[in-house]
């Protein structure tokens, strides 16, 4: 946390909602209890945040959870109290030698980085604070609550400042939202997608690869193969066509598309060959595609009738996040995106937006993913600096963007400062199974860089024009849509979309001719299913099946090889009986012809 960001999250709580400003409360409440339990306590800062509260101590011991429960009985009293929250303004020195006395020296280093000439101060029971409020009336107005965890936090977000513990909570207004959010919060736990890569034999991460290189087994590399051909199908039919460009680029490349000076902490360091290349010739992995198809496109001479040219590629690029944000699919340094970047004429505009929309609803319907909201992200106009290109081609950008939104008719919320440094985009921000947001797809557009690469196409008249560019992806990265996906399903995907959709279960080895003739008839008609021939008991097995939350567990004995049949159970622990095996094969090949997501 800077010093400036301490001082704005005062300020933002005079925008507090009523549940903020409850947490907001119960947060001064916790203060208070730790108060009494550590009088030597020294206090920093204690917001309200999503999903509950925290505050910022220096304490005489580090604290445990099992000191929860004593802290949460100390807050229950103060609570049952209805100590009347009182504000008062003190002029800034009264303020500084109060909190001086005090020892809070946090207090004073905040006080001291604040121009107003008056401070605010609230009081509640026992406990006086530095705060700019608001609050609920009284204590008795805080809703039912629970303490949640303790972790370290540099004062100020300084790892050269003293190291504070930082004590989470959580509050909401009935007890019911509270016994709400705690199953999702266990939920999250169960359908983490790490956690689910390793017991589905999906993904790992080695101490041998760098950080953030995910490895994938055959079960995953089978996820990310279906995943990506869903989408390429998809482009392939909006009219697309695919493109390969690579793992490499030049400096030269990144400095004309201005990546180099807006990106580069962001980028693996340059390579130099044996070939003792110029700064500019140096190679560099490729942490975008869009400047490699740009190349593309400058690589023939095009026609207004040509337009617009739709590019689409799934690159592999190489991005050097920081270690503490790499979170297993959710952030790596090597990531698959399914990018498009679509050439057109300023009048193509609104037709290809929709487009770019409809492919996208298409593919988030097919996963079932309907719960979502859109982002125009806007750049900040107080910061013109971080962006390139010039006011007016922002302002066409942008306006035209949020033209062909509400030509849509699409409701949007707007991102002040969330663009693209050359070009405003629309972000998907998809909710899943447990109302956690995920931005996935986005569509952005772009009057930057064609400027930049001088890009032309002959227009009606015989003379050169500048095109236009939309930069466009439907999922985002496939890591990343993955751990979404994995987390959404609880790893029990739709059929079409599972590595192993189907699994032969013989009772007994006399079994194993007719359960390798059902292999057979289900590989032949395209099913993705295995034989369970090992040496162990049938219902073991299926508890195995289950495990790897298989779709189809075919149990097939004596019965079953008599009549051709198979009897079915599901992932669900359903057991649906004995089909002829025709029928059952019918049935499985129309759930994936049609991506179904049933069973």
């Amino acid at each position: 946390m800077s010093a400036e960001s301490v001082e704005a999250e005062i300020q933002e709580t005079v925008n507090y909602t009523p549940l903020q400003r409850m947490r907001h409360s119960a947060a001064h409440v916790m203060a208070e209890a730790i108060q009494e339990l550590f009088p030597e306590a020294r206090f920093a800062i204690g917001p309200a945040i999503e999903d509950g509260f925290y505050y910022d101590f220096e304490l005489p011991r580090p604290l445990t959870p099992d000191d929860f429960p004593e802290i949460e009985r100390r807050m229950r009293r103060i609570i049952e109290a209805k100590h009347p929250f009182i504000h008062e303004r003190w002029p800034r020195e009264k303020a500084l030698e109060y909190f001086r006395n005090k020892g809070q020296v946090y207090k004073v280093e905040i006080i001291e980085n604040l121009p107003d000439e008056e401070v605010g101060i609230y009081k509640q029971g026992n406990f006086l604070d530095l705060c700019r409020g608001p609050h609920v009336e009284h204590t008795g107005q805080i809703g039912p609550f629970k303490l949640m965890r303790v972790a370290g936090a540099y004062w100020r977000g300084d790892e050269h400042r003293p190291m504070l513990q930082r004590l989470y909570g959580t509050a909401w207004f009935t007890q019911e939202e509270l016994d709400q959010y705690l199953w999702r919060l266990e939920e999250a736990q169960k359908r983490d997608h790490r956690k689910l890569g390793r017991e589905l034999k999906l993904f790992l991460m080695s101490e041998d690869v760098p950080a953030g290189v995910p490895l994938f087994l055959p079960h995953g590399e089978m996820l990310r193969h279906l995943m990506e051909s869903y989408v390429r199908e998809t482009q392939e039919r909006y009219g697309y066509q695919h493109v390969w460009t690579g793992h490499l680029g030049k400096v030269r490349l990144y400095k004309t598309s201005k990546h180099w000076y807006t990106y580069r902490e962001n980028m693996f360091p340059v390579m130099q060959g044996e070939e003792e290349l110029s700064e500019d010739d140096a190679y560099v992995l490729k942490p975008m595609n869009c400047p490699h198809h740009i190349l593309l496109y400058k690589s023939q001479l095009h026609s207004y009738r040509e337009l617009p040219i739709r590019y689409a590629e799934f690159a592999t690029l190489y991005r050097y996040e920081k270690p503490g944000v790499l979170t297993g699919l959710a952030r790596v340094r090597s990531l698959t995106q399914d990018d498009a970047h679509v050439f057109l004429r300023p009048d193509q505009i609104q037709e290809e937006f929709d487009r770019a929309v409809n492919l996208t609803l298409e593919v988030f319907n097919t996963y079932g993913l309907n719960d979502y909201w859109i982002r125009l992200s806007l750049r900040d106009p107080n910061k013109k600096e971080d962006y390139v290109g010039s006011d007016e081609v922002w302002e066409l950008a942008e306006s035209s963007l949020r033209a062909a939104l509400e030509h849509r008719g699409i409701e949007y919320r707007e991102g002040i400062g969330e663009a693209a440094f050359y070009g405003p985009k629309m972000d998907f921000m998809v909710r899943d199974a447990l109302g956690r947001e995920w931005q996935c797809a986005t569509i952005q557009l772009d009057f930057v860089q064609p400027e930049n690469f001088e890009l032309e196409y002959i227009g009606e008249d015989g003379h050169p024009h500048r095109p236009v560019m939309i930069h466009r992806a439907v999922t985002g990265s496939t890591e990343r849509f993955m751990a979404m996906l994995i987390e959404h399903f609880a790893g029990a995907f739709p059929v079409w979309l599972a590595p192993v959709q189907a699994v032969i279960i013989p009772i007994t080895d006399r079994h194993l001719e007719y359960a390798q003739k059902v292999l057979a008839a289900l590989k032949g008609a395209g099913v993705r299913a295995e034989l369970d021939a090992r040496n162990e008991r049938m219902n073991a097995k299926i508890r195995d099946a289950q495990l790897q939350k298989i779709p189809y567990m075919l149990v097939v004995g004596d019965k079953e090889a008599a009549s051709e049949s198979v009897a079915v159970r599901l992932r669900t622990n359903e057991n649906r009986g004995a089909q002829p095996l025709a029928e059952f094969v019918a049935h499985i090949t129309e759930i994936i012809r049609t991506r179904s997501r049933d069973l």
